[in-house]
């Protein structure tokens, strides 16, 4: 009986180390990772300036525009913070985040372009203060950032 207790023990495999072999690989790469959060800090930014504008510039009582510049925060806020958020949490999300944040930011920049040419919902702006180039910065800065996150996690898969 001892002999084939002994010839069972002998002959187990050893059992490969389930830690590493279960455990999920990281969506993103350093790079990827960069460029998520340097796109959701634009974003962030592009929030920032247009609640700026709702209050400072009194865009608040133009009507369609006023809603659409708190609307604007609001998204932009909501996309920015899934994109900070650690990767394995939104781990599915966060590419669709990155489209919105892609698409806040090149809506505001066209807007932006129509208004400062032609009248967009009954209002006309001018100029180019302060503000308005920190929002084109920060809207060609999302869109880059976040298209070019967007295309390492294409190349990565």
């Amino acid at each position: 009986m001892s002999q084939l207790y002994e010839r069972t023990a002998r002959s187990t495999r050893p059992v490969p180390d389930e830690v590493e072999l279960d455990r999920p690989r990281p969506a993103d790469g350093r790079a990827t990772t960069l460029l998520r959060t340097l796109g959701a800090i634009a974003v962030l930014v592009v929030g920032g300036v247009h609640l700026e504008q709702y209050f400072a510039v009194h865009f608040r009582v133009v009507p369609i525009v006023g809603p659409l510049f708190a609307l604007n925060f609001a998204g932009a806020t909501l996309i920015g913070l899934g994109l900070l958020l650690p990767s394995a949490r939104l781990h599915m999300l966060q590419p669709l985040l990155a489209l919105g944040g892609i698409a806040l930011a090149a809506t505001s920049f066209v807007f932006l372009f129509v208004s400062e040419h032609r009248t967009l919902f009954g209002f006309r702006d001018y100029g180019y203060r302060p503000a308005i180039l920190v929002a084109l910065a920060a809207e060609a800065a999302a869109v880059l950032f976040l298209g070019a996150y967007l295309g390492g996690r294409a190349r990565r898969r």
